[in-house]
């Protein structure tokens, strides 16, 4: 087997290389293409110009680092940012937000539509189709309060 090997001379980059780039396909993460990318690279230079196996290995290794550099500069790894500070906690986002009631809040709980989703709300009772605001949320309730902005409130929740 290892007289196979150093008969291939430089092909066995081009051979790793094929290797590498279908393991990438099978095993999740972004992270063996680099280095088959570092290997297409050696193979290549090896087969132009007779280099040592010392030195193909020296160059791999260079290579790899910068592939990897590279790639992480250039794709932003690991530096992404969100403004999305409340991102897994969901009911956190709609806070300070208003929304339209769509189940009149009756005994301290109701139902308001929020994209194609009906959430759970806690407040004041308040009739169907009165425009709520969001104050907190305690997982996926929502707690409310009327929103008034012309006029006031009655203790029913209805503008008078």
């Amino acid at each position: 087997m290892m007289s196979f090997i150093t008969e291939l001379g430089p092909w066995n980059w081009l051979f790793a290389a094929a290797a590498l780039f279908i393991l990438e396909a099978i095993v999740p993460g972004v992270f063996l293409l680099w280095f088959g990318f570092a290997a297409v690279v050696v193979g290549v230079i090896a087969l132009s110009t007779g280099m040592a196996l010392s030195w193909q290995l020296f160059t791999f290794g260079i290579f790899a680092i910068l592939s990897v550099l590279a790639a992480r500069r250039l794709l932003n790894y690991g530096g992404e940012s969100t403004n999305q500070n409340n991102l897994n906690i969901r009911g956190q986002q709609y806070v300070g937000r208003s929304f339209v009631l769509e189940n009149a809040i009756k005994n301290g709980r109701g139902r308001v539509r929020v994209g194609d989703s009906l959430w759970v709300v806690e407040g004041p009772d308040i009739e169907a189709g009165a425009t709520v605001r969001v104050t907190d949320s305690r997982g996926t309730l929502l707690v409310v309060e009327p929103l008034v902005e012309n006029g006031d409130l009655s203790e029913t929740g209805k503008l008078s």
